[in-house]
């Protein structure tokens, strides 16, 4: 089979040589084909996406919105200089932005302190109003009046108002028609921020932030066309530079951008033709494809030149180059591209998507290395300078240097990763998702002023049941709904609770003569019921309670804010207001929490629960396709050390230098190993062929492994650090997280490549008798 091997790959590359013409056409033509898929490129504004359709968080949240309204909001944060919110012209400001943000595109309800609905006892008749109607006709005493109000009323205080009166919101729910909001989420987003623009311009002594799940989502469109737009060019230039220094050939460099430039064309042709969306992960599908496309087509180039310098033709280098390069470059794209397949094991689809867009991209880069690239070079001129110094020799010397220092060099090569590795436990899982972005997004700096000033972001929903239509009437119901919201209120990490409670006691209090003594639940459920009826009766359109109550008045919603936490501290304060309300609620108003922030939490758990079998396979995938190549046992084997240490070193200087990490952790130690398993594959392929084919020592054999493949690696391995360091540069933490660990592993594994596996070889693989120079001394 080996000899059937060796023999077809020489005449494939004669073959391609000969027809090249076809070949170059052919491959052109599959290129247009799948970039066709263009035309329907798109970003999706969806943040849902993250999620898979069999998400129970998902799921659950759907049903929460589809029973009361949606979560997609936009909030006004405004900010006046001297920081009081109760004058006239503040009041009038904020008036007037809430009666304009009832225009922004899908608005179906938009609540500020002006147009809160506050109700008054006026003689027998109850009265349902704005808090403020007219706020240049308020004297001092009527300011005060509204600052009262506003600051004693919990669904304002701490919400929509600072509890100390020096900021405000101006909340606007948004409903979007479909389930894909990408085509109408950027429409109402852009007439915000016009609105906000117009306020700063008019206003330049307030300040105006933009947050709320629909910036959220708008800042993961930014994002992605960014990184799409931004960071591609500079990989280009990036690339370009490293292989007119490493090639020295501009035939070279141009054959190298042509493979990985119609191997990014053709995976993100193929995404669009599948229906594929790109979003801020998926972005980074083209920056991979292009660090990793490289390698293939570097190590046959370097191969053709260094022949083409001992004298071969411009043919035969390439046909030569080929048949050496054909196994370890098949190798690494299959370990690579199960490294990325595993990604499907994630919970995440866009984490789905990426590793099967990159997985493509490598596949198609491999074909095109060993089609394309060879046809075109055999029409190209290649001017091939003499080399001005013996990069050979020097890798040989560095050969004879790890020989003969194997020894210190595996003592310390081991107790140095045992220490590092010794960190890892430190680590903690977290992930602030709104962190997620870097201050360059505006989004970031806005959530955290408003964080800072007026309410925090993350919210916990609650539909609390109550067993009967028209239960939540029942005082007994009200008194748990009420023990329930006290008990959230005293948590430290809580900094609002909106409940049923507050309205029902604001409407005992306002029918008995706004008695301050009043203010407490109805005794008697026909009394709270015609409260309940008459208040629903008195609001006016967009401002009803359906967002607070169900349609057969079974159940309601409670609405938590919490403060900016970690990412384990908000699954403490759910788990712990679950375990109350299942020790101290009837088991129909048990309910779970809900909402976008327990969606995301619980994304890195599942993606890490979900990554562990997809690591796993792709370790035995891996492995077992090293064993069956080399046709070794032993050489597989010895192969895991170099392949898996890496990894466990990168999360130990994580551990070091940074200590947390999120849910980039759950996948990038599959997707590292792919990557990791490139420079073992050349190694072990020049070190079997030098033992099988000129039957020489195990020494020799890796001074052999050096000298031939030594700079190769060099070049491949910089380029991808050079790539993936591109990533740091991107303003989403997901995405410099994965740059930084993979810069990191790819280079901690060409540190075990060069110092550790050859040392592996010479104790492991023992000639019976060595008489090399240094075994000699």
């Amino acid at each position: 089979m080996q000899k059937q091997i060796e023999q077809f790959v020489p005449a494939y590359a004669r073959w391609v040589i000969r027809w090249r013409w076809p070949v170059l056409a052919t491959c052109l033509l599959a290129a247009l084909a799948a970039g066709l898929g263009l035309r329907d490129f798109a970003f999706t504004a969806d943040y849902k996406v993250y999620f898979g359709k069999d998400n129970a968080e998902l799921i659950a949240f759907k049903k929460f919105e589809n029973t009361y309204t949606s979560s997609e909001n936009i909030l006004f944060v405004l900010q006046p200089k001297d920081k009081n919110v109760f004058t006239r012209e503040t009041l009038e400001i904020v008036k007037q932005l809430t009666e304009q943000a009832w225009q922004i595109p899908y608005a179906i309800r938009v609540d500020s302190v002006t147009n809160y609905q506050h109700t008054e006892a006026t003689g027998d008749e109850l009265t349902v109003a704005n808090l403020v109607e007219r706020p240049q006709a308020l004297d001092a005493a009527g300011l005060a009046r509204v600052r009262a109000v506003a600051l004693e009323e919990p669904a304002l205080a701490g919400r929509l108002i600072a509890y100390d009166g020096g900021t405000t919101g101006v909340s606007v729910t948004l409903q979007f028609p479909g389930t894909d909001h990408t085509r109408h989420l950027p429409e109402s987003v852009a007439y915000a921020e016009n609105l906000a623009a117009k306020l700063r311009a008019a206003h330049p002594d307030l300040t105006v932030a933009l947050t709320g799940i629909a910036i959220f989502s708008a800042a993961e469109i930014q994002v992605s066309e960014s990184d799409s737009y931004v960071l591609v060019p500079v990989m280009y230039g990036l690339m370009i530079t490293l292989l007119l220094v490493f090639l020295r050939s501009v035939s070279g460099t141009v054959v190298t951008l042509l493979v990985v430039s119609l191997s990014v064309v053709i995976a993100l042709g193929l995404m669009s033709w599948f229906g594929i969306k790109m979003n801020a992960s998926t972005a980074l599908a083209p920056i991979i494809i292009l660090t990793l496309a490289m390698a293939d087509s570097v190590h046959i180039l370097l191969t053709t030149f260094q022949e083409v310098r001992a004298g071969r033709s411009k043919h035969d280098a390439l046909v030569e180059s080929l048949w050496i390069n054909a196994e370890p470059v098949f190798l690494t794209t299959l370990t690579t591209g199960i490294g990325f397949l595993s990604l499907n094991f994630s919970d995440s689809p866009p984490f789905n998507e990426l590793g099967n867009i990159t997985a493509i991209g490598v596949v198609v880069a491999w074909i095109f290395s060993m089609s394309f690239l060879p046809a075109l070079i055999s029409l190209l001129p290649l001017r091939i300078r003499p080399q001005t110094s013996d990069r050979r020799l020097a890798m040989e010397r560095f050969g004879d240097f790890v020989v003969g220092r194997r020894v210190p060099l595996f003592w310390g090569m081991m107790a140095l990763s045992l220490i590092i590795v010794s960190f890892i436990p430190r680590l903690e899982l977290d992930d602030r998702f709104i962190q997620w972005f870097d201050e360059s997004i505006p989004f970031r700096v806005d959530t955290d002023f408003a964080t800072a000033n007026l309410t925090g972001p993350y919210v916990l929903e609650f539909s609390i049941e109550s067993g009967e239509t028209g239960g939540i009437s029942e005082p007994e119901y009200l008194k748990q709904l009420e023990s329930f919201t006290v008990w959230l209120r005293a948590q430290p990490e809580i900094t609002h609770v909106n409940s049923l409670i507050h309205v029902m006691k604001r409407l005992n209090k306002s029918m008995h003569g706004d008695d301050p003594g009043w203010y407490r639940l109805p005794d008697r459920r026909e009394l709270a019921a015609q409260y309940l009826l008459l208040y629903e009766m008195s609001l006016p359109y967009g401002l009803d309670l359906n967002s607070q109550i169900n349609l057969d008045k079974s159940a309601t919603r409670l609405t938590v804010t919490l403060d900016t936490l970690p990412q384990k501290q908000i699954i403490e304060v759910i788990e712990r207001t679950e375990s109350w309300l299942a020790e101290n609620m009837p088991p129909p108003m048990q309910a779970k929490a809900t909402g976008t922030i327990v969606m995301f939490v619980n994304l890195a758990m599942r993606n890490i629960i979900g990554m562990l079998g997809g690591t796993a396979l792709a370790f035995v995938l891996i492995s077992l396709t090293l064993v069956l190549a080399l046709r070794s046992i032993r050489l597989g084997l010895i192969s895991l050390i170099p392949n898996f240490l890496p990894v466990l070193v990168t999360f130990g200087l994580w551990a070091i230098f940074v200590g947390e990490i999120g849910i980039i952790a759950s996948m990038i130690t599959a997707t590292s190993m792919g990557l990791i398993v490139d420079d073992t594959v050349h190694i072990l392929s020049k070190y079997h062929r030098a033992k099988r084919e000129h039957s020489i020592s195990t020494h020799d054999a890796i001074r052999y492994s050096f000298s031939h493949v030594g700079k190769a690696l060099w070049v491949t391995t910089l380029i991808m650090i050079a790539g993936f360091s591109v990533l740091a540069f991107s303003s989403y933490k997901l995405n410099v997280d994965m740059g930084v660990l993979t810069v990191m592993a790819v280079a901690v594994a060409l540190a075990m490549d060069f110092l550790l596996l050859p040392v592996l070889l010479m104790f492991m693989d023992k000639d019976k008798q060595c008489n090399c120079t240094t075994c000699r001394q």
